[in-house]
């Protein structure tokens, strides 16, 4: 029995929800907020996403995620990156930031601000250094319970 599933934007949106974000893979590239806009035709599906940082190093893992999840539609897929519109940490959704959170990283806090430790709550935490394992986190040090964790980055 083969069942038809009608694929468009909101299928394809749920499929990609799906899809971790390689440097961030407790979240989606969904929540991350990177899918800027879904195209579905009877001839292909098109994505186009935004990268976070310009020379991101994942770019080529994102696409080739992204291509071989939406490739169980049965239909051509094409993936591209844009920069019609600047990614932010705005985009983050709240799912996403819970999921970062929970994980030990600090959800991105506006200009000057500094980041809550993930762990205790405190506010009474130290930039360590500016650069941590992505471009988009740097290392923090907590006072209160003396946990290191990283943070995203403001953007």
């Amino acid at each position: 029995m083969v069942i038809e599933t009608r694929v468009d934007e909101r299928t394809v949106r749920a499929a990609l929800a799906d899809v971790p974000d390689p440097e961030l893979p407790v979240a989606s590239v969904v929540d991350i907020g990177i899918v800027h806009r879904v195209e579905v035709t009877n001839e292909a599906i098109r994505v186009e996403l935004l990268p976070t940082f310009v020379g991101c190093p994942a770019l080529d893992v994102i696409r080739s995620a992204v291509h071989d999840r939406l490739a169980v539609f049965d239909r051509p897929v094409e993936v591209a990156f844009t920069f019609a519109v600047p990614w932010s940490s705005d985009r983050i959704s709240p799912a996403g930031l819970d999921r970062l959170r929970s994980a030990g990283i600090a959800p991105p806090v506006g200009p000057g601000g500094s980041p809550a430790c993930p762990w205790c709550g405190s506010a009474d935490v130290a930039l360590d250094n500016l650069f941590g394992a992505t471009q988009c986190r740097s290392l923090h040090f907590c006072r209160s319970c003396r946990q290191p964790f990283e943070g995203l980055k403001a953007i």
